[in-house]
C-alpha cells in the first residue's frame, strides 16, 4: 500500500523534453530536524556534509513523505540521463505555490494537479499585479556571487573534505612537509577555480547586459501578457515578445548563429484565418518562430502600417526566454551520461576494496608488533589516503582542458567541456547540407516557365526586356523577405541572387489606399527596364521550413486589384495549383534537374479578389527557377577522411530527395558504385493499410508512380542484421533515402521496420526541423555515438539532442548547440573528433597510472609496516610532486593524432583488455617489490638495526639522514624501485600513437649503438669485478659501488620491468 501511495504521489515535470524529471513532495518533520541536530552536533558536523553531499538522504532524513500539492520540500530526479537528483524548497505566495529550479520557476496548477513552467499570460490589472508578485525580477540578471559562497560551494566539495581529513591524520603522524604541501596546492587549486568561477560570471554578467538601449520603463518590470511598443530605430530586445502589429528586421546570430536577418512579421488573427488550420492553433514559441522577438537579438529595422505601431506581447521573461536559456545551458549543463564516468566510480571502489584489504592487514601486523593504539589507528588510516590518489580529480580534467584550448586555437568553442571526452566516441555524423556542404550562396543557372499548362524552353536569363514584366519575372522580384539596411539589400543569399536576376531595384515605404480602407503600406519595386511598370509589396508571409514554402500580397501601381504570389518546394506549389495549370511531365522536368544536383524552386500567382483574405489555393503554376549549390572545397575531403575512420556519415536536409542524392555522390557520401533505394512510405487511405514502396533512385521517371517492389529475399538481405562477409559487402552498396512525409509514416506505421531502415539510411530529405530530431533520437537508439553538424538555423534541436553538436557559427557560444565553430565549412568535425579521442585516451591513460602509483605505493609501504618502517616525509613528498603531479600534467600535454584513424578509444574503464593490462601490472610491481624486499635481507650488508652509509651515495645519505624513523635499508631499495616503476609506467601508457601523437621518438642510430656498447662494457666490467672480489684478487675501492652486485641487479630488475610494462602496458 505504502509503495502505490508514492507511485501515486509521483508527478512528472517537463514531460517528453530533454530535462525531464520525477517529482516527489516532502513534509519538514520537527523530530526528525531535532535528532538530525543533535547527530551533526555529535558527529563533529560530518553528518552535515554527508546530507549535503546527498540530497536524497537529506530529504528522507528530514521529512516525511506527503501528496506534492501539500509538499514544503520538492526533490526532482532526471529521468532521462540517469540518476540526477535536485533539491527545491517550495514556497507559498499570493494563493499559489511555487519552486524555484535553475533559475526557473515551476507553479502548481490545479487543473493538471501538478507543477509546470508558467504559460497563460493575463491581460487584467489583477492578474498582472500577482503575475509582478509572483514572478518577482523579470530582469535576465547574473547576479555576481559572493566570494564567501564560491569559496564554501568549492571546500565543501567531497574531495576537499577528504584532502582536510588526510592533511590532519599527516600532521597527526608528524607528516607536516607533506601536508603543508598539500594544503598550499589546495590553495592554490582552490584559488584558480574561484578567480576561473568568478571570471565567468562577469563574463556572463557583461554577455547578459543590453547596453545602449533606451526604454521608457524599466525592462524589469515586464511580465508576461504585457504589450510594448518596438522603437523605429530598434533595439536590443529585453524579454521574448511575439509581433501583434508590424514588422521587424532582426539580427538573431547571438542565438542560432544565422548572420544573415531575418523578417518577422506579426501573428495572423485568428478569427480571419481558416477554421481547423491556423483559426483553432495555440501560440507555441517553437511553431510561431517567424512571429516571435527573442530576447537578446538585435531589432535592426521595424516597418508598420499608417496609424498603429509596431506593438508585440510580452511571452516569456528572465531565465525563461531564449537567450536565458542559454545562460541556463552554459550555467547548468545538461548531465552526461557517460559510461567512462560510471565506471570511474567502479574503478574507485575497487581502490577502496584494495585499501580495505591493506588497511586489515596492517592493522593485523601492527597488533602483532604490539605497537601503540594510536599508532595503530593512525598508521592503518594513512593506507586508505595513500591508495585513494588526492590528485585523482585534477589529473582527470587536465586532458579536457588542454583539448579545450586546442580546439579554441582552430576556432571551436564550448559550452559543455565535459562533452570533448564524448566526441571521442563518434561514430556517425549528421551533416545539413545548404550552408553546411555546400556553399550558403547560389548561382542562377536558368528557368523554366509555364505558358498554357506546358514548359517553355529553358531560358538562361529573367532579365531579358521581354520577361521583365511577365507574372514569373514578378513573382521572383516580389516573394522574398529582403529588406534595406542603409541603403543595401539584405537577406537570404537565396532571395538576393533571384531578385538580382531580375534586373529589378527595391525603392522606399509608401502608404495607399485599398478600396475605402487606409492604413496599408507597401515597399516599392521599380522595373529598371519598364519604369511605369511597379509593384508594392503589402504583406509577407515569411518561409516556414515546416511548410516549406513563402507567400507575398502584392499590388501593381496603377491597378485596383492585389496579387498574391508564392514560392517554395516544386512538390508542395504544384499541390496548391490548379491541376490543369501543372504540366504533365512535371515530374519528369523536375526528376532531370534534381538528379544533376540543382536547386529547383517552384512559384505560382492568383489574382484576388475584392477581399481583404486570400488562401493558398487554386493557384496559377508558373514554372521553376534552377540554382546551382556548390559543393564547399574542403567538404569532399573531410568526408573521405570520415569514411576511412570507419565513420558513418549521414546528409538530413530540407532540400529535393533527387537533388540530396546527387550532391551526396558529389561529395563521396555515396560511393560512384553503389546503388540508392528510396523508400517511399504511403500512409492508410481508402481503408487500405500503410505501406512502403521500395524503388532505385535512378529509375526512369515513368515509373516513379509505380516503383518497381525489390525482392523478398534480396530485402531480407540488406536488413539483415547480421555479421558474414557478403551481408556487409552488400550493405556497403546499398543505402537508403526517404524523404521527411516517408519518415514520419515509417514512426508511427512501421516501427519495426525504423531501426533497420536508419542503420543503412543516408540521405534524409525534405526533414522539418522536428523530424531531423526524432532522427536523432533514432539513431542514439540503436547504440551510435551521433554528431551534428548545421548552420544553427533550422536544426536547432538536433543540434543539442545529439552527443556531440557543431553549429557553423561567428559567435563563440550560441544556443544552438554545445559546441560553435568560426570555421564556416566541417573541418571542425575532424579536429574536434580527434581532440575528443585525445582528451578520451588521455583519461584513460591518466586513470590506469594513478591507479598504479596508489597501488604502488600502498604495497611499498604495506611491505615495510611489516617491519615497523615507513617512507620518510620528503619521500612522498617527492614522489607526489616531482614525479606524480610533473607527469600527469604532461602526459595530458600530448597533442592528439594528425589524422582520423579507424581505431577507436575504448568507451569504459571497465573491460577485458584495460582490466587485464592493469592487472597484469599490479601483480608485476608486486612481484618485483616482495623480491626486492626479500633479496634485500640476503646481502651482506644488510643490518636491521644499523645503517651502512658507505655503500650509498650522498644523495641517499641526505635522504637517510632526514628520514628519521629509518631502520633498515628496505626502504631505500623500495623507494627507488617505486622511481623506476612510476616512470616507466607513465611511459607505456604514453604508446598510444594512434590516437596521440608521438611523445617518445626513436633516437638517432648512433646513439643507439653507443647505448648498447656502454651498457655491454657495464656488463663485462660489473662481471670481471664481482668475479674478481669473490676470489679475492682484487680489493673494492670505494668508487666502483656502481658496478656493485646489488646495483647491477636493481638495474637488471627495472630493464625487466620496463620489458613487461611495454608488452602489457596497452
Amino acid at each position: 500500500l505504502k509503495i502505490r501511495m508514492e507511485k501515486e504521489d509521483l508527478k512528472i515535470v517537463n514531460r517528453g523534453l530533454e530535462d525531464e524529471m520525477e517529482l516527489s513532495g516532502y513534509r519538514l518533520c520537527r523530530w526528525k530536524l531535532v535528532l538530525v541536530g543533535l547527530g551533526g552536533l555529535c558527529t563533529g558536523g560530518f553528518l552535515f556534509l554527508l546530507l549535503y553531499w546527498m540530497p536524497e538522504w537529506c530529504v528522507k532524513a528530514t521529512c516525511t513523505r506527503s501528496a506534492v500539492r501539500d509538499a514544503d520540500v520538492a526533490l526532482l530526479q532526471s529521468t532521462v540521463l540517469g540518476k540526477y537528483l535536485f533539491l527545491s524548497f517550495v514556497f507559498f505566495v499570493l494563493q499559489k505555490r511555487y519552486f524555484t529550479l535553475h533559475s526557473t520557476k515551476y507553479f502548481w496548477n490545479e487543473s493538471i494537479q501538478n507543477f509546470e513552467v508558467l504559460k497563460e499570460h493575463h491581460d487584467t490589472h489583477s492578474t498582472a499585479d500577482s503575475a509582478v508578485v509572483n514572478m518577482s525580477s523579470q530582469e535576465l540578471e547574473m547576479k555576481e556571487l559572493k566570494l564567501v559562497l564560491i569559496f564554501l560551494s568549492q571546500v565543501l566539495n567531497p574531495f576537499y573534505i577528504f584532502q582536510l581529513f588526510s592533511v590532519i591524520l599527516w600532521c597527526t603522524d608528524a607528516y607536516y612537509y607533506y601536508a603543508m604541501a598539500i594544503v598550499i596546492m589546495s590553495v592554490i587549486s582552490i584559488g584558480t577555480s574561484l578567480y576561473t568561477i568568478k571570471k565567468q560570471y562577469v563574463m556572463l554578467h557583461d554577455m547578459v547586459a543590453a547596453h545602449s538601449t533606451v526604454r521608457e520603463a524599466l525592462s524589469t518590470d515586464l511580465v508576461p501578457g504585457d504589450v510594448i511598443v518596438i522603437p523605429s530605430n530598434g533595439i536590443i530586445m529585453p524579454c521574448d515578445a511575439v509581433l501583434i502589429c508590424g514588422t521587424c528586421i532582426v539580427n538573431e546570430s547571438m542565438l542560432t548563429g544565422e548572420s544573415v536577418p531575418v523578417t518577422k512579421t506579426d501573428l495572423p488573427n485568428p478569427q480571419q484565418d481558416i477554421k481547423g488550420e491556423d483559426g483553432d492553433a495555440i501560440y507555441s514559441t517553437e511553431e510561431h518562430k517567424r512571429h516571435t522577438l527573442f530576447c537578446g537579438t538585435n531589432i535592426i529595422q521595424t516597418r508598420y502600417y499608417t496609424g498603429e505601431m509596431v506593438k508585440a506581447v510580452v511571452v516569456r521573461t528572465g531565465f525563461s526566454t531564449a537567450k536565458g536559456q542559454l545562460i541556463r545551458s552554459i550555467l547548468y549543463p545538461k548531465p552526461t551520461d557517460f559510461k567512462l564516468y560510471r565506471d570511474a566510480y567502479l574503478f574507485l571502489l575497487c581502490l577502496v576494496a584494495v585499501a580495505s584489504i591493506v588497511f586489515v592487514y596492517s592493522l593485523v601486523m601492527k597488533i602483532i608488533n604490539q605497537e601503540p593504539v594510536k599508532e595503530i589507528i593512525v598508521k592503518s588510516l594513512d593506507i586508505i589516503t595513500i591508495t585513494v590518489p588526492p590528485a585523482l580529480p585534477a589529473a582527470m580534467t587536465a586532458g579536457i582542458v588542454y583539448a579545450q584550448r586546442r580546439l579554441r586555437k582552430v576556432g571551436i568553442f564550448s559550452i559543455s567541456p565535459q562533452r570533448i571526452n564524448i566526441c571521442g566516441q563518434l561514430n556517425l555524423v549528421c551533416f545539413d547540407k545548404t550552408g553546411t556542404l555546400t556553399e550558403d550562396g547560389l548561382d542562377m543557372w536558368g528557368i523554366q516557365r509555364v505558358e498554357d499548362g506546358r514548359f517553355h524552353h529553358s531560358e538562361e536569363k529573367a532579365d531579358d526586356k521581354s520577361l521583365v514584366t511577365t507574372k514569373f519575372v514578378s513573382c521572383m522580384a516580389a516573394c522574398h523577405s529582403l529588406t534595406k539596411i542603409e541603403g543595401q539589400l539584405s537577406g537570404d543569399p537565396l532571395d538576393l541572387k533571384m531578385f538580382e536576376a531580375t534586373g529589378w531595384v527595391s525603392g522606399h515605404i509608401y502608404e495607399f489606399r485599398y478600396g475605402h480602407i487606409w492604413g496599408f503600406t507597401y515597399c516599392l519595386l521599380f522595373c529598371v527596364l519598364q519604369a511605369s511598370y511597379m509593384i508594392g509589396i503589402v504583406r509577407q508571409f515569411s518561409f516556414s521550413s515546416a511548410l516549406q514554402r513563402m507567400s507575398v500580397v502584392v499590388r501593381q501601381i496603377g491597378e485596383r486589384r492585389m496579387d498574391a504570389y508564392l514560392k517554395g518546394a516544386p512538390e508542395v506549389v504544384a499541390s496548391l495549383c490548379k491541376k490543369e495549370t501543372v504540366p504533365d511531365d512535371f515530374a519528369e522536368v523536375l526528376e532531370d534537374y534534381t538528379k544533376q544536383g540543382f536547386r529547383v524552386i517552384a512559384l505560382a500567382h492568383r489574382r484576388l479578389e475584392s477581399k481583404l483574405t486570400f488562401h493558398k489555393k487554386n493557384m496559377d503554376f508558373l514554372g521553376l527557377i534552377i540554382m546551382q549549390n556548390k559543393l564547399k572545397t574542403e567538404t569532399p575531403g573531410v568526408l573521405e577522411d570520415l569514411r576511412r575512420a570507419n565513420i558513418r556519415t549521414v546528409m538530413v536536409t530540407g532540400d529535393n530527395m533527387l537533388t540530396a542524392i546527387s550532391v551526396a555522390r558529389d561529395c563521396g557520401m555515396i560511393q560512384p558504385q553503389d546503388r540508392v533505394i528510396i523508400a517511399d512510405a504511403l500512409p492508410p487511405k481508402d481503408g487500405q493499410a500503410a505501406k512502403i514502396d521500395w524503388h532505385y533512385a535512378d529509375q526512369p521517371s515513368k515509373q516513379l508512380n509505380k516503383p518497381t517492389k525489390l525482392e523478398v529475399s534480396e530485402m531480407e538481405i540488406i536488413m539483415e542484421d547480421g555479421h558474414s562477409v557478403d551481408e556487409m559487402r552488400i550493405q556497403e552498396q546499398y543505402h537508403f533515402a526517404m524523404s521527411g512525409k516517408s519518415f514520419a509514416v515509417i514512426i508511427e506505421h512501421f516501427q519495426d521496420l525504423l531501426q533497420k531502415l536508419v542503420l543503412h539510411g543516408t540521405v534524409f530529405a525534405r526533414m522539418a526541423p522536428d523530424q531531423k530530431t526524432q532522427l536523432v533520437e533514432t539513431l542514439e537508439s540503436v547504440d551510435y555515438f551521433v554528431g551534428m553538424c548545421g548552420d544553427g538555423a533550422n536544426d536547432c534541436g538536433a543540434l543539442k539532442r545529439a552527443h556531440a553538436g557543431i553549429s557553423l557559427s561567428e559567435l563563440e557560444a550560441s544556443v544552438a548547440s554545445p559546441f560553435t565553430s568560426t570555421t564556416p565549412n566541417i573541418t571542425c568535425v575532424p579536429n574536434l573528433i580527434r581532440e575528443g579521442r585525445a582528451a578520451l585516451i588521455t583519461s584513460f591513460c591518466v586513470f590506469k597510472f594513478m591507479a598504479l602509483y596508489s597501488i604502488i605505493q600502498c604495497l611499498s609501504v604495506a611491505l615495510l609496516y611489516s617491519i615497523g618502517s615507513n617512507l620518510g616525509d620528503f619521500q612522498f613528498l617527492f614522489i607526489d610532486i616531482a614525479i606524480i603531479l610533473v607527469i600527469v600534467f604532461t602526459m595530458s600535454l600530448n597533442s592528439a593524432w594528425k589524422e582520423l584513424v579507424a581505431q577507436r578509444p575504448p568507451s569504459g574503464l571497465v573491460s577485458g583488455p584495460l582490466l587485464f593490462s592493469v592487472l597484469t601490472q599490479i601483480i608485476i610491481c608486486l612481484g618485483f617489490q616482495i623480491m626486492a624486499f626479500l633479496l634485500i635481507q640476503k646481502l651482506d650488508w644488510y643490518s636491521k638495526s644499523l645503517v651502512v652509509l658507505q655503500h650509498l651515495n650522498s644523495v641517499h645519505i641526505v635522504l637517510t639522514l632526514i628520514n628519521l624513523n629509518f631502520r633498515s635499508g628496505h626502504f631505500i631499495f623500495l623507494y627507488l624501485i617505486n622511481f623506476f616503476m612510476l616512470t616507466k609506467a607513465a611511459c607505456t601508457k604514453c604508446s598510444l600513437h594512434c590516437l596521440h601523437s608521438p611523445q617518445l621518438v626513436c633516437v638517432p642510430l648512433s646513439w643507439r649503438v653507443s647505448m648498447v656498447l656502454i651498457l655491454l662494457g657495464n656488463t663485462g666490467m660489473s662481471v670481471f669485478i664481482e668475479v674478481s672480489r669473490d676470489l679475492k684478487l682484487l680489493h673494492q675501492p670505494h668508487y666502483l659501488w656502481i658496478f656493485t652486485y646489488e646495483n647491477k641487479l636493481h638495474f637488471i630488475f627495472n630493464m625487466v620491468f620496463l620489458l613487461l610494462n611495454s608488452r602489457l602496458g596497452n
